[in-house]
């Protein structure tokens, strides 16, 4: 079986995916590059050299030898490419082909009324219902909105991103939280949706009750130097480190030293993969419900803990309450680890992820039970967090 995977750009949170493919299929897998990427992106660290990557072409330097790939494959897996000429000309020749997306109706789902945008999506999704074509959906606010726009019905299924998966010995494990101040880690681009001021309102408010804490901050933006100004007007700098933009891997190290990650984005974080990566680095997660991975990844009060609607207060009672209680919540850490080495990792969505696709070549749609391809719950955005409560999520 042949497989081609297109997307815009290759990164560090979908190399290990195509890593496991490439060890399972060699030369019979290969990436395709639609675009370069975007300076933003390699200023914060992400870039990465296709040269070194045997399975990767760039549309933009070969189309002719990726137009003929595409063609002949097997199996084409279609992220977001920029090019829905390509996605179309595969689609029309109803060869398999399977498409993964983030949310369509990040700002709101009344957008789904717009006459143009509705026409487009037709083109783009609607159309093709009724063929052999399913959705991997990078969220769990995906589903919901193709739902509102009739398309995929019955054939919409968990997935999300991969980033690089670390291991350790339960002696190793045990020893990466050290004793002392609880360390907290925020990690992201300094921006809006992304709220790092609730850190330094955080941080007034454990100061204030007189907790140990150190807080790092990862990452770079538009914001940063109001943010530092913030924390020096409020007289918290010791209780600051600032890192700037780092490598991937700088990043993971940090994590892995911290007892609780805050991740603090609203409902424009499409996934969100830093909540993998604090995961699997054993910190207990705090994390808005409204982020497309929370709901995937995260059981509320199991492996993690979310709040509702973007709110600092409730985020706020949540990281105090683990400062009172650290001692009976710290587990939350050691589940968060297993749910990424156990389920949601690279090697066992490419294991799935070839199976469901050989069994959709022959015609068959077979979900896995639990984690990456199993079905996709279709619930609404506002009734989202209740359901997390619930358990509804869970499989």
């Amino acid at each position: 079986m042949t497989i081609v995977f297109v997307s815009n750009y290759i990164n560090h949170h979908q190399i290990p995916f195509s890593e496991a493919l490439y060890e399972k299929l060699g030369e019979n897998y290969c990436f395709i590059q639609t675009m370069p990427m975007e300076e933003e992106r390699v200023a914060m660290g992400w870039s990465v050299d296709v040269r070194k990557l045997p399975y990767v072409h760039c549309f933009y330097e070969e189309e002719y030898e990726c137009r003929k790939i595409i063609a002949e494959s097997d199996v084409v897996l279609f992220g977001w490419t920029g090019r829905e000429d390509i996605v179309t000309e595969r689609l029309l020749s109803r060869k398999t082909t399977i498409r993964v997306s983030e949310r369509l109706y990040r700002e709101g789902q009344w957008k789904a009324i717009s006459p143009r945008g509705l026409l487009a999506k037709y083109k783009e999704h609607v159309r093709y219902r009724k063929q052999n074509v399913c959705l991997l959906c990078a969220g769990a606010y995906t589903a919901s909105d193709f739902h509102l726009i009739k398309a995929y019905p019955g054939k919409m299924f968990r997935w999300g991103y991969f980033p690089e998966m670390r291991t350790y010995s339960e002696e190793a494990f045990a020893a990466l939280k050290k004793d002392g101040p609880l360390q907290l880690v925020w990690a992201g681009r300094f921006i809006p949706l992304k709220h790092p001021e609730y850190m330094v309102k955080l941080a007034g408010c454990l100061q204030e009750k007189g907790f140990a804490f150190k807080i790092h901050m990862l990452g770079s933006g538009e914001l940063e130097p109001e943010i530092k100004k913030q924390v020096e007007r409020a007289g918290l700098s010791e209780k600051f480190l600032f890192y700037g933009f780092q490598e991937p891997e700088k990043v993971r190290d940090v994590m892995e030293q911290c007892h609780i990650h805050l991740f603090t984005s609203n409902y424009l974080e499409g996934w969100g993969a830093v909540v993998n990566e604090g995961m699997n680095s054993g910190c207990v997660e705090v994390v808005n419900a409204q982020v497309g991975a929370a709901p995937y990844l995260i059981q509320h009060g199991v492996n993690g803990l979310v709040y509702p609607d973007d709110s600092y207060a409730e985020m706020e009672k949540l990281v105090v309450d683990l400062f009172e209680h650290w001692e009976e919540k710290k587990q939350m850490g050691y589940a968060a680890y297993r749910t990424i080495t156990e389920e949601w990792n690279a090697k066992h969505a490419a294991e799935e992820f070839l199976r469901f696709a050989e069994q959709l070549r022959q015609g068959k749609i077979v979900p896995a039970e639990s984690g990456p391809l199993s079905p996709a719950p279709v619930i609404a955005p506002k009734k989202m967090y209740r359901a997390m409560l619930r358990g509804e999520l869970k499989q």
